[in-house]
């Protein structure tokens, strides 16, 4: 046992030796734009929301006005396409990863976002494409499998340019710094920040410009606008090709992910008795590794059989192991953990999602049977999709004000960086996402008191009197739902980022993303449920058509006392939460590695 550990020990020398060499002579290859490399990567992600985004927060009025789908249909249609885009997500990231490269994805995934916009488009401008208007007095004519078919084809390609873009465009930005200078560091802190300020800005004109277009001049038009902004995005960013760090892929880092657990379970027999200190496992890193090297923790015991190295076990001459399916470096156990702490955290954000997500249906739906005169004396109407640039303009206008003044404050008086923790601030955005739902179930309510007792304003498009209350009366759920995503989104986004292994950045946003297609699904089915199983009882249907008939205030106090529940979990998971090199310091595990005979120390 003394001499495998003595040869372990030269392996890592040797190693660290090569390694420092390695990136000595590898560096200057590197040439890092960073700032330079922005205006086309901003302008890409800028361009494509413009063309996406503020279609999809229109898209629910498209339906039930257009293709004369019922509120219900027409929510858990967006529900699932919503879903299906943010999990498509997980199949980008894994080809990213393994195969094509973080540029080659995006480049595909924005052809096919422009194809997908380009046919939406003509399922408005070509009228054998939709069903016929609706005639008052005259049930409307539902759409035609055809039809349904065409429109449904222009949301896969949707689809495939989400899963696509959504896991590389962050990272792919990321990539552009250099982490290894305190200049890039910042730069990339700063970037996070700053790119959501810039989609924020971007889906703002989208919900004003474009959602008054396709509301009130036309649909062909306004959704022809999008299909042409998209092909600038795609022009925008192949334009930059030539200042890009393009990173190759590595493979996939769940492979690994996959070895460690298969490992750990052919190991189970072995008693904890039998487990080896620390320096006895096996300590191996490859040379290539993009991941930084990471301490040995105390939780999760059961995954460090993987690393036990026993007599059956062979290693090929520059130390990595034979069968990797058999024996997995201590690194890699490491990683596996960081991930298995990572999901309860990730799980507590898609209650939060689902309520969030409610803004840009139902909010648009009381919007609808609300009075979106500027004034009442006018006759402009205010699109009911625009209603939700006040969640942008919150969000857009709290970043810069958070960012600049209130992190540099908060850091000098709690001598950490970024002030509060991550976990810390995505806490406040549950607490806000809870105030959002009450604060619209409250405004629900004086809205269907309003149109009850005062004249009202005409007839919704999906029947229904319109309230006289005025739809500024939305504006604080939306400025709650704005703040909310600017703890809560932010925060998960950098928490995944730095969380997650380095190899596995892509897995990492994809997370983010599948935490919301989780959400989108079950949003969908809890409408589903909750329409299906209030229709028949006394108190009536809480979500038909006419809201006025309906019960959303209590739909949303229902979501504020689900995520009540959620913060209490929330809670637990974070106190439990131990963050990435919290256990054994690297500096730390590199001083172990020489002189094996120090103890590890849990940090908490």
């Amino acid at each position: 046992m003394e001499e495998t550990r003595n040869r372990k020990k030269e392996d890592e020398e040797e190693f660290s030796n090569g390694h420092h060499h390695q990136e000595e002579d590898e560096e200057p290859a590197v040439n890092y734009r960073g700032i330079k490399a922005m205006p086309y990567i901003i302008g890409n992600e800028t361009f494509e929301k413009l063309g996406t985004v503020g279609s999809a927060s229109n898209l629910i009025v498209y339906l039930t006005s257009v293709f004369n789908m019922s509120s219900v249909s027409a929510t858990t249609l967006i529900n699932v396409f919503n879903g299906t885009c943010n999990l498509a997500t997980l199949v980008g990231a894994f080809l990213c990863d393994t195969y094509f490269g973080r540029y080659n994805c995006l480049a595909f995934a924005s052809v096919s976002s422009v194809l997908g916009m380009l046919v939406l488009m003509l399922t408005a401008a070509i009228p054998v494409l939709h069903p016929p208007k609706c005639v008052p007095g005259q049930p409307c004519s539902k759409p035609t499998a055809a039809q349904f078919t065409f429109l449904i084809s222009s949301f896969i390609f949707l689809v495939i340019g989400a899963g696509g873009i959504r896991p590389c465009n962050l990272t792919f930005g990321a990539d552009q710094f250099n982490p290894k200078t305190e200049s890039g560091r910042k730069g990339t802190n700063s970037f996070f920040n700053w790119y959501y300020f810039t989609y924020t800005f971007a889906v703002m004109v989208s919900v004003t410009g474009i959602v008054y277009v396709q509301s009130d001049v036309s649909w062909a038009i306004g959704l022809g606008i999008p299909a042409f902004l998209m092909f600038l995005s795609c022009a925008v960013f192949f334009w930059g090709t030539t200042m890009y760090v393009i990173v190759k892929p590595q493979g996939s880092p769940l492979t690994s992910v996959a070895q460690v657990l298969v490992a750990a379970s052919r190991k189970r027999t072995l008693k904890s008795t039998e487990n080896p200190h620390v320096d006895e496992l096996f300590n191996y890193l490859p040379v290539k590794s993009l991941n930084s090297k990471l301490g040995h923790t105390t939780q999760f015991k059961c995954l460090d059989k993987a690393a036990i190295v026993t007599g059956r076990d062979e290693f090929n001459p520059e130390g990595s192991p034979k069968q990797p399916w058999r024996l997995c470096s201590v690194q890699q156990v490491e990683e596996v953990k960081c991930v298995v702490r990572i999901i309860p955290v990730w799980s507590t954000a898609i209650l939060f999602h689902i309520a969030i997500m409610q803004q840009q249906t139902y909010g648009v739906f009381q919007a609808l049977q609300s009075d979106r005169r500027l004034s009442t004396s006018g006759t402009f109407r205010v699109p009911a999709a625009t209603y939700i640039i006040f969640t942008m303009l919150a969000l857009t206008l709290w970043i810069p004000v958070y960012d600049r003044i209130i992190v540099p404050y908060l850091e000098k008086v709690t001598g950490k960086e970024g002030g509060i923790t991550m976990l810390q601030r995505m806490g406040i955005g549950l607490i806000l996402g809870i105030f959002c739902m009450i604060v619209s179930g409250l405004v629900e309510e004086y809205r269907k008191h309003i149109a009850a007792t005062k004249p009202g304003l005409g007839i919704a498009p999906k029947g229904g009197t319109i309230s006289s209350m005025s739809a500024m009366w939305l504006v604080p759920q939306l400025v709650l739902t704005g703040l909310a995503e600017g703890f809560n989104y932010i925060a998960q986004v950098e928490f995944f980022y730095k969380q997650f292994p380095e190899g596995m950045r892509s897995v990492a946003q994809a997370c983010f993303f599948a935490g919301n297609a989780l959400a989108s699904y079950l949003s969908g089915f809890l409408v589903s449920l909750v329409h299906h199983i209030t229709t028949g009882s006394k108190r009536g249907d809480w979500l038909p058509d006419d809201l006025n008939e309906g019960k959303l205030d209590y739909f949303y106090f229902m979501l504020a006392g689900l995520g009540v529940l959620n913060l209490g979990y929330f809670l637990v998971c974070a106190r439990w939460y131990t963050y990435k090199g919290d256990g054994e310091r690297v500096g730390e595990m590199e001083m172990n590695a020489k002189e094996s005979k120090k103890n590890v120390h849990l940090v908490v």
